[in-house]
C-alpha cells in the first residue's frame, strides 16, 4: 500500500530553548515536547523509585535474601527486554553480594509465556526461596498460585498491563498497576528491574550495608537497560530517552560489556558511532533469534559473558540463528503474501483487518510477520502458528486507532469459549486458541476492526518533517540530527521529503535500491530504498521521484559522506 508523504503542520515552538536550532527546535515541538527539562538526559532527571507502588515491600525481600544469602530464581522471558532484563537483575543482584542466583526462561514452544502453572511445577522442584519474575508476572495468577502455595515468596516486576485482577505476590512492581503512580508508563521490564537495584541500593545505603561491603556501580548495566528499552519498541518517552541515552552514551566511550561489544562486531556496527536505531535494527535481532528458534539462555549468556572470546563465539552463534530466523520469515512471508493476494483479488482492495493461519509456520516468527504485514497493508493483523494439545498460538500486531489488547478482551467478553489466554499492549499482544475455533475467531475480529476502524484510521501516512532547508542537507547537520535523539517509538525519527532528479538507480543485495539523486542545490546524494518491489523498480522511465527520507551519515572504510534512508519513493513530475 502507498503512503500518503504528509508533512506535519507548524506548531508553537517558542517555549523550547533559543540555542536549538530552529530545524530541531521545531522538530521537538512536533513531537510534543513541553519543556527544556525533557531535554536534559542526565540521569538526575530520571523518576523517583518511591513512586513505583510496592517497592519498598521488594526491597525488603531482597535484603532479607541477601541477609540469608536465600537461593533465588530470576523467571524472564523469550524476547529481548526478558533476556536484557534478566542479565539486568543476575549481575546486578550479584554485585550487592547475591550468590545463590539462578534464572530460568519458559521453552517457547512447550510452555508458553510467563510463569505458567507448567513452569511454577518446575520451580517448586527447583526450591527456591524467592522467585523475581521479570517482564513477566502481572497475569500469571494460577502458576504464581502454585509457587506460593509451595511456601515460596514472589515478587513480581513487570510492565504489562493488568487485567482484572493481581496475583497473590508478596510484591508487584508494575508501572501499569491500576494503583501505581510512576509517571512513566511506557518504561520496558528492563527499565523496571533496574529501578529496583536503583531502590535497593538505597535502603542498603541508610542502612548503612556499604560501610562494610563494596556499593555497587549500577550505571555499568545502563547498556543493557538501553538495548533491552529500544528491543521492545516501548515509546521513548523523556524517561526513557534518558535510560537509552545513557547507555549510548557508555557504549560510545568504550564502557561496555564483552557480550554487547561482540553483538555489535558481528552486526558489523561501529561502537564509537552506534544509536538507538542500531540496537533496534542490528543487535535485537540477532539476540530475539534465541528466543525465537532455540533458547533465549544463549542471548542471556552472550550478555553476562566476562570473556570478549566467548562473546564472540555466542555473538557469532545469535548471528547464524538470524539469517536462520530470516530464511524463515522469507518462507512464511511468501505464503502469507499469496494468501493475501487471493483475498485482494476478491475484494479488490485490501481487508480491515488481517488474520492468517497456517498449521507449519514457525511460532517463533508469526510475530515478526504480523508486523511487517501491518506495516505493508496498514492493517491490524493476527498471525497464527500451531502451539499444543489442538491449541494454536497468535500474535498481534495494530495500528492507531485500534487497542489490540482491549480488543482481545472485548472479544474475550461478549465470546468467552473462543480465547484461552490473551494479553500484551495497545500496538502488541498475544493470544491461545482451539485450533477448532479459528474460522469463527478470524470473523468475530474481522467484523470488530471493521466497526473501530474509520477510513482515516485505514489511510497509511507517513509523517514527515517538511523540505529541509538547502543550508541543513549536509554531513555537519545530519550529525546535529543524530545526536538530538535518541529517537524511536512514538519520538519518531525525522523524516523530511523532497522531489530530487535520479542520476542513477540499480538493485543491490536482491531487493534494495541504490539511488544517486540530485538535490536542487545541485549537490548529488547517494540514497538507499530498502526491500522495494522489484517489479517496479529500477525504472528508466523514471527522471524525477518524491522522497521521504532520513538525513544518515554513510561510513564505508573509515570514509563518511551523506546518505539518504528512503522510508518512501514515489514516482514524480
Amino acid at each position: 500500500m502507498e503512503k500518503i508523504i504528509q508533512a506535519r503542520p507548524h506548531v508553537d515552538d517558542s517555549h523550547l530553548p533559543h540555542h536549538l536550532h530552529p530545524v530541531i527546535k521545531q522538530i521537538y515541538a512536533t513531537r510534543q515536547v513541553q519543556s527544556a527539562t525533557e531535554l536534559d538526559n542526565s540521569a538526575a532527571t530520571l523518576h523517583d523509585f518511591k513512586l513505583f507502588k510496592d517497592i519498598d515491600k521488594a526491597v525488603v525481600l531482597l535484603q532479607q535474601a541477601l541477609a540469608d544469602q536465600s537461593r533465588v530464581l530470576i523467571v524472564g522471558d523469550f524476547d529481548a527486554d526478558g533476556a536484557t532484563s534478566t542479565a539486568t537483575l543476575m549481575q546486578g543482584l550479584a554485585m550487592f553480594g547475591l550468590k545463590n542466583l539462578d534464572y530460568l526462561v519458559p521453552d517457547r514452544f512447550s510452555l508458553g509465556y510467563g510463569l505458567s502453572p507448567a513452569l511454577a511445577e518446575q520451580i517448586v522442584t527447583m526450591q527456591p526461596e524467592l522467585v523475581i519474575t521479570v517482564d513477566n508476572g502481572i497475569s500469571c495468577i494460577d502458576g504464581i498460585a502454585i509457587v506460593k502455595q509451595a511456601g515460596i515468596k514472589v515478587l513480581v516486576t513487570d510492565h504489562h498491563l493488568q487485567g482484572e485482577a493481581l496475583p497473590n505476590a508478596d510484591a508487584i512492581v508494575n508501572p501499569n498497576r491500576h494503583d501505581c503512580q510512576f509517571p512513566s508508563k511506557s518504561i520496558a521490564g528492563v527499565g523496571v528491574a533496574f529501578y529496583l537495584l536503583i531502590a535497593l541500593r538505597s535502603h542498603l545505603r541508610e542502612q548503612g550495608y556499604f560501610q562494610q561491603n563494596p556499593m555497587p556501580n549500577l550505571a555499568e548495566l545502563l547498556d543493557i537497560v538501553a538495548l533491552g528499552t529500544v528491543a521492545d519498541v516501548v515509546a521513548l518517552d523523556a524517561n526513557n530517552r534518558t535510560l537509552v541515552h545513557q547507555g549510548l552514551a557508555r557504549i560510545r566511550s568504550g564502557k561496555t560489556r564483552p557480550g554487547i561489544s561482540a553483538l555489535i562486531e558481528v552486526a558489523n556496527r561501529n561502537a564509537a558511532r552506534l544509536s538507538a536505531s542500531d540496537f533496534g535494527f542490528s543487535l535485537a535481532p540477532r539476540l530475539n533469534a534465541a528466543g525465537r528458534l532455540d533458547d533465549m539462555s544463549l542471548g542471556i549468556a552472550c550478555l553476562l559473558s566476562s570473556d570478549i572470546n566467548q562473546a564472540r563465539r555466542i555473538a557469532s552463534e545469535l548471528d547464524s540463528l538470524n539469517h536462520e530466523r530470516r530464511e524463515i520469515e522469507q518462507g512464511m512471508q511468501t505464503e502469507a503474501q499469496a494468501v493475501l493476494d487471493r483475498l485482494a483479488f476478491k475484494t479488490e482492495s485490501v481487508p480491515d483487518a488481517i488474520c492468517l493461519y497456517q498449521a507449519d509456520w514457525h511460532q517463533g516468527v508469526i510475530g515478526i510477520l504480523a508486523g511487517r504485514l501491518k506495516e505493508k497493508y496498514h492493517r491490524p493483523t493476527i498471525i497464527f502458528a500451531a502451539g499444543d494439545n489442538g491449541e494454536i498460538k497468535g500474535s498481534c500486531r495494530s495500528i492507531e486507532g485500534l487497542h489490540m489488547r482491549d480488543l482481545l478482551e472485548r472479544v474475550n467478553t461478549l465470546y468467552p469459549h473462543l480465547i484461552s489466554k490473551f494479553g500484551g499492549h495497545a500496538m502488541a499482544a498475544g493470544l491461545s486458541i482451539n485450533e477448532q475455533c479459528f474460522t469463527e475467531f478470524k470473523t468475530v475480529f474481522e467484523q470488530m476492526v471493521t466497526d473501530t476502524l474509520t477510513e482515516e484510521h485505514k489511510q497509511s501516512i507517513l509523517l514527515t518533517d517538511g523540505e529541509l532547508p538547502n543550508e541543513c542537507f549536509s554531513m555537519e547537520f545530519a550529525n546535529q540530527l543524530k545526536n538530538a535523539g535518541p529517537w524511536g517509538q512514538q519520538f519518531p525519527e525525522p523524516v523530511f521529503e523532497h522531489v530530487f532528479e535520479v542520476i542513477q538507480q540499480r538493485i543491490v543485495g536482491e531487493k534494495h535500491l541504490k539511488l544517486v539523486l540530485k538535490h536542487q542545490s545541485g549537490r548529488l546524494v547517494d540514497g538507499i530504498a530498502f526491500g522495494v518491489d522489484v517489479r517496479a523498480w529500477p525504472d528508466t522511465e523514471v527522471r524525477y521521484v518524491k522522497a521521504a527520507y532520513q538525513l544518515d551519515i554513510n561510513e564505508f572504510r573509515g570514509k563518511f559522506s551523506l546518505q539518504l534512508i528512503i522510508r518512501e519513493l514515489q514516482k514524480a513530475t
